[in-house]
Parts: C-alpha cells; structure tokens; sequence
C-alpha cells in the first residue's frame, strides 16, 4: 500500500482504487490501493475525511494494510474521490510538531527529558520530567516562538535500524518491522517519530503554553500551536478587555483592580460571619427564654427552613454551653432534611445519637454522633414534623 501521508503531508484529497471491504459488526472497513489518511500513532491522532460521500469514523493499520472505516458500503471501486478532514490534519500536525520543539528545547537548556505526550481534540500536553519556576517556563515558550520564525526545515526519512543504533537513538526498534523513520528539526531535534509533520516550523504559527502543573515526577504542560493557538490568544485577549471594561481600568491595572475587588469581598465575608453571629447570639436568648422547661431541663425544638446547617449547629452549640440544655433543630432544604441533636454535658443519663438514629428513621435517612452531639440528614422532609414531635416525646420520657 502506498502512504501519500509520508510522500506528501500536505495532500488533502485523491484518487484511489478499493481493494478489499471487509464488513464488522455492521460497518466496513476498506482497504485502498493508496491512503493520506494516517491511522494514527506516536501520540498522534488518527485522519478522518471521506471516501466519496462516506464519513471516515476511524483509521488504523493492521499487518501492514490501512483499514477506513465507515458505515456504508462503497458503491464503486474504481478512481474513488478521497478528501481529508484537513482541520484536524492541521491540528494533529503542528501540535505533534511544537511537542517536538518543546521537548527539545527543554533537553538542550535544562537536561530534562519528556516523560509523556497526549493529544486531543481540544488540546495537547508534554510532560516534562521534574519541576521549573514560573520564569523557566516562560522562557521555553519564548524559545519555542522564536525557533518558529527562524522557518527550520522538517525533514522526514528513513534509515535502517543498524543505521539508527549507529546514531545512538534511544529507541525501542524490537517491535518496529523494517526501516526506521526519522524526523530532523535542523539542528534542533533529531528522532525516531512514526507520525506525519508540516514541512517548516513556519507551519506552526504560534505555540502558547496554557497552563502547567506538577504531575507525579514531571511537570505536565497544556499547549496550543497553530490556528488552535491564535484562537485562544483572541478569545483571552477579548476576555480580558471585557473585564478592564467592567473595571474601568487599562490591561496593566486589571490585576490591580481585581486585587482590591477580592479585598473588599474578603472584608464583606468578615463582616457578614461577625453579623451572623451577632444574630446568633440574639436568637440563642429568644429560644431559651421560651423553652419547654421538663423536670428541670430546657428543652428547646425548632425547624428551620431560611437557614444552613452550619448556622443551626453552631446555635445548637451556644445553646449548650450552659447546664441542663436540650436541642432538637431540624433544617428543611428542598426535599431534604437535616437534623442536629444535642445536649449539655451534664445530663449523663440523656443519648444523642441514640435519639437521633431512632428519629430519623422516619425521613429515610441516616446520621450519628456522640451522646451529646449527633447530627444527620434524609430525603423526606414531608414526615419531618411527626419526626420532631416523636424525638421530643421520646425525650421527655427519659428525662422524667
């Protein structure tokens, strides 16, 4: 079989003749005298595009033929129109092109090697091995870009695999059958790559570095290149004139303007959580004051539908900080419900989470605790009533 793909990377369409049609599960897969359409591999993804008018969902090679799938059967054989998906030819070349350029960069200034590769549809990612500053970062990029517009030839051959060992290439050629390819960026990198690469490094338009982080023993790197690229450089630079417009500021004060935007929100946060607790404290003496006294013990219920379970627990918890002190808050939320029992540590002879487990039965849910604190949550708050009469019968008969 002839693979135009290595002949000519920049052949969008053809003329081939079908050789064989196998049919599985329902689709088939078409063998052709010739092929563009790469089945994929290093890291690189496989072409999609058309055999007349039959959508390509899938390319990929076995024993040495080139199988394109699709779902229905070819309707001629002879001089078949071939037309590839050259956008996602495009982007599968120059990512896999500037991972090229970004590996070979960081091995010459940094002596560190690429542990791993990934591309996918809406981006691509190298890691490199070991962690860099924020600045060592930034400065690959600005070499990458600059390694761009110096228009370095790709070239791509082929050498024997006695020739390859001779070259001292760190590959594994115990599964490659045959000769060995070789992709040659100048002086910049030279390797064994199976995949398919634009011609000059000009092809790569721009690379941007979109975000990076430690993973594992390497720093994992998230990329653009090409029109991908450019894209994503108008859509940040639109987004961040939309927020300099909302600001009112110019680009170099946006980082200003959000900072005291944060400041101020930190100080509202303060001052709401010193407001909520003002408002704790006011209710915490309301609810005592009209609380169920039984055998000497304030018993003190309520359900709640206007507030979170973290306002409910912490009244639950000023509550019982004095002696001889019961609460049975419940929290109505949605469908849901949420329960916080508890009572002062003095009254030996009372069990929260035994109370608590006991209750909550009846709005199917589930929940624990101490024998003074027990807090749970369940999905029917429409027995939520029947349930708090219930926990406050039971209540009363082991305080008497």
């Amino acid at each position: 079989m002839q693979k135009l793909f290595y002949e000519d990377s920049d052949i969008k369409d053809f003329i081939c003749e079908v050789e064989k049609v196998e049919e599985i599960n329902g689709k088939y897969h078409v063998v052709l005298d010739k092929t563009a359409f790469y089945p994929g591999g290093g890291g690189q993804l496989c072409d999609l595009g058309t055999i007349e008018a039959c959508e390509i969902e899938e390319v990929y090679e076995k024993d040495g033929e080139i199988y394109h799938i699709i779902k229905t059967k070819p309707n001629k054989i002879h001089k078949v129109k071939c037309t590839l998906d050259w956008d996602r030819r495009e982007y599968s070349m120059v990512h896999h092109l500037a991972q090229h350029v970004i590996s070979a960069l960081f091995l010459e200034e940094f002596k560190r090697k690429t542990t791993s590769f990934h591309m996918g549809i809406e981006g691509s990612s190298v890691d490199i091995e070991g962690s860099f500053s924020d600045d060592e970062i930034c400065k690959i990029e600005k070499m990458a870009n600059d390694i761009i517009s110096e228009n370095i030839a790709v070239e791509c051959f082929e050498i024997t695999r006695r020739e390859a060992k001779k070259l001292k290439i760190k590959e594994d050629f115990s599964k490659i059958n045959g000769d060995v390819r070789i992709v040659k960026v100048g002086d910049l990198d030279f390797n064994c790559c199976c995949g398919v690469h634009p011609k000059s490094t000009l092809n790569l338009k721009v690379i941007k570095f979109r975000k990076w982080e430690k993973y594992k023993d390497s720093t994992r790197i998230e990329y653009f290149a090409g029109n991908k690229a450019i894209d994503y450089i108008i859509d940040r630079d639109r987004y961040l004139s939309n927020i300099c417009k909302y600001l009112s500021c110019s680009d170099q004060e946006a980082i200003k303007g959000i900072e005291n935007i944060n400041n101020k929100l930190k100080d509202y946060i303060k001052e709401n959580k010193k407001l909520k607790e003002e408002i704790a404290e006011y209710e915490v003496k309301d609810i005592i004051s009209s609380a169920k006294v039984v055998n000497g013990v304030s018993v003190i219920n309520k359900i709640y539908t206007d507030k979170d379970a973290k306002y409910i627990s912490k009244v639950s918890n000023k509550i019982i900080e004095e002696d001889d002190r019961v609460v049975l808050f419940a929290l109505a939320n949605g469908d849901r419900a949420n329960l916080v029992f508890s009572c002062s540590k003095n009254l030996n002879s009372l069990d929260m989470n035994k109370l608590l487990k006991d209750a909550i039965k009846l709005i199917d849910g589930k929940g624990g605790g101490s024998k003074t604190n027990a807090q749970g949550g369940g999905k029917n708050n429409s027995n939520l009533e029947s349930l708090m009469n219930y926990a406050i019968m039971k209540l009363e008969k082991e305080i008497i």
